[in-house]
C-alpha cells in the first residue's frame, strides 16, 4: 500500500534515507551525508509531500515530491531493492502529475539507468553545489496530457510541519 508519510513514520524514512544513500553514493563522503542528516529530515521533509510504500505493515521505500514537480528523494530499504517497489513509487507518482523533474548524480549509474527505464530523459549535466559532483538533470512529461484525477482512496495525511 502507498499512503502518505505520518508524523510517526519520519525516523524509519530517514533510516532508510541514510543505509541507501550510504549504499548508493560510495563516491562522496559518509560525513557529508551524515552532516546533511538533520536537514534532510527537518527541512526537506516537512517541505515535500511524502509517499511510503508499505507492506506487512513495514515501510520499505518512500518518495519526497516539492512543490509537485521535484523528486526530492526516491529511496528503498536495501534489503528490498529490486523488488520493483522504487518502480511502483515512480509509477505512482507518474500517475498523479504530468510532469516531473530530479536530479541524479552521474556516478550513481544504477539510478540513471532505472530512471531512464521509467522514461526520464537527461535534460542537462550540471555540478552540484554541496558535494561539487556531476549530476544529471533528468525529467518526465506524461505523453498525453490528459486531466489527472485524485484517487478517493487515498487518506491525505502530511506530516505536522514544525513552525
Amino acid at each position: 500500500m502507498i499512503r502518505l508519510l505520518r508524523s510517526k513514520d519520519v525516523d524509519e524514512v530517514m533510516r532508510i534515507w541514510l543505509e541507501s544513500t550510504l549504499k548508493a553514493h560510495p563516491f562522496i563522503s559518509e560525513e557529508y551525508w551524515l552532516e546533511n542528516y538533520k536537514m534532510v529530515k527537518d527541512t526537506y521533509i516537512p517541505l515535500s509531500k511524502t509517499y511510503v510504500l508499505e507492506d506487512n505493515s513495514r515501510i520499505r521505500g518512500f518518495i519526497s515530491i516539492i512543490d509537485e514537480l521535484f523528486i526530492g528523494a526516491l529511496f528503498v530499504e536495501i534489503l528490498h531493492q529490486g523488488e520493483g517497489i522504487g518502480r511502483r513509487l515512480i509509477e505512482f507518482s507518474q500517475k498523479r502529475h504530468k510532469e516531473l523533474d530530479l536530479t541524479v548524480y552521474k556516478e550513481n549509474e544504477r539510478a540513471v539507468s532505472f530512471y531512464k527505464r521509467m522514461g526520464f530523459k537527461i535534460k542537462n549535466e550540471q555540478i552540484n553545489e554541496d558535494s561539487e559532483k556531476a549530476e544529471f538533470r533528468m525529467y518526465w512529461e506524461m505523453e498525453n496530457k490528459q486531466e489527472i484525477k485524485a484517487d478517493p482512496g487515498l487518506v491525505y495525511m502530511n506530516i505536522e510541519r514544525k513552525i
